[in-house]
């Protein structure tokens, strides 16, 4: 080995000096400066084996949160509180907590059960919350219905739930079939509008053959504000033993059917109506 002022080094002798000097505190440019050895290969050969001093060492921007996350460890939190606590991986708190114990559970499984169970409920009562602030929000904005507007919604319902003739059977009849009580309303409401006399129109439950069939029938007299003794023989359905109803229970009445009297008139205005409206539409969209 060539020492750079020409003359011949012992290798050993350096050794000892550079780790001499290393274990004293020196960084490899002091030793370096100090030595002479201006060769990195043979600097790094000369202190192998000695790890550099502590003042060395680059700062790791992450010591604070491992200390961290190790004293919450041993306080007994899992590994998810760390995470969310910390906002650091889950990852890096497994590698900077695994050699510590395992905490003790915190809760039996029956607790957690209950934790679980209360957590969803007020989960699902904060859902409701904002579904009804977002229903009453909407309910705000219809405000009064003018007959315009009324006119024009008692249409489309009609076109969606109403019976519609087809080219090859033209039946034109107004027959209106739904289940909910609202829909009900505001088709007779509509009816109304229109000046249809209320002797003109019949009542019909359309419901399964298992189900409450007086119940229905009086549930739906007091929608419509009928008499009972005013119903046509109801529809039944069969059951089929293959399939699962979900359509069972005290709030279920099967639909009511609404039939006008002499309403071929009636049924062509509507398709009129609607086919205006489909064209005004079509404007819209260009």
């Amino acid at each position: 080995m060539t020492h750079p002022h020409g003359r011949y080094a012992d290798f050993e002798t350096l050794r000892n000096q550079a780790i001499a000097l290393r274990r004293a505190g020196h960084s490899l440019r002091q030793i370096r400066d100090q030595l002479k050895i201006f060769n990195n290969d043979v600097l790094n050969r000369l202190v192998k084996g000695e790890p550099p001093p502590a003042w060395t060492k680059r700062p790791n921007a992450k010591d604070d949160l491992r200390e961290r996350a190790r004293e919450l460890r041993l306080q007994g939190w899992t590994y998810d509180r760390i995470e969310t606590e910390l906002g650091c991986s889950r990852s890096s708190v497994s590698l900077w907590v695994r050699d510590l114990p395992r905490p003790e559970p915190r809760y039996t499984p029956e607790e957690q059960r209950a934790l679980m169970h209360e957590g969803l409920a007020r989960r699902r009562a904060a859902e409701r919350q904002k579904r009804d602030e977002t229903k009453a929000s909407a309910l705000r904005e219809i405000g009064e219905l003018t007959d315009r507007e009324l006119f024009m919604a008692g249409i489309a319902l009609y076109w969606a739930e109403g019976s519609k003739s087809k080219p090859y059977d033209r039946r034109e009849r107004a027959v209106f079939v739904n289940s909910d009580a609202g829909v009900i309303k505001t088709y007779l409401a509509w009816l109304d509008l229109l000046g249809v006399d209320r002797e003109r129109l019949s009542f019909r439950v359309l419901i399964h053959e298992s189900a409450d069939i007086e119940a229905a029938h009086r549930h739906w007299a007091a929608i419509a504000g009928v008499d009972v003794s005013g119903f046509a023989r109801p529809t039944l359905k069969k059951h089929n033993p293959k399939t699962v109803r979900k359509n069972t229970g005290d709030d279920y009445h099967g639909c009511l059917v609404v039939c006008v009297a002499r309403s071929a008139h009636l049924y062509n205005r509507i398709e009129g109506w609607w086919q205006g409206i489909v064209t005004q539409a079509e404007v819209r969209l260009g």
